[in-house]
């Protein structure tokens, strides 16, 4: 991704302010990969959930979600947390 791993997971689609390159075969060095790369504008997201679909359509409700304070530990604060506002 264009701007950094986690920009790219945390930033959803829609945002469009991201690219990422694919060179398919195996490459040994960095530079033999963006040798033959193709730029592509957007989000890594739809061609991943596409390449997921074509092994397997089926789909499966995600198991253990839960909500903060709901379970055997209390939470700790409101979100997003306070250590996002301290200094």
């Amino acid at each position: 991704a264009g701007s950094g791993h986690i920009a790219g997971v945390v930033n959803p689609p829609a945002a469009g302010k991201y690219q990422y390159w694919t060179n398919p075969g195996a490459h040994t060095t960095l530079e033999d990969f963006v040798a033959g790369a193709t730029e592509t504008k957007g989000s890594w997201w739809p061609d991943w959930v596409e390449w997921l679909r074509a092994l397997g359509a089926e789909t499966v409700a995600a198991d253990g979600a839960r909500l903060p304070g709901e379970g055997t530990l209390p939470a700790l604060g409101e979100a997003p947390g306070e250590y996002v506002r301290s200094r």
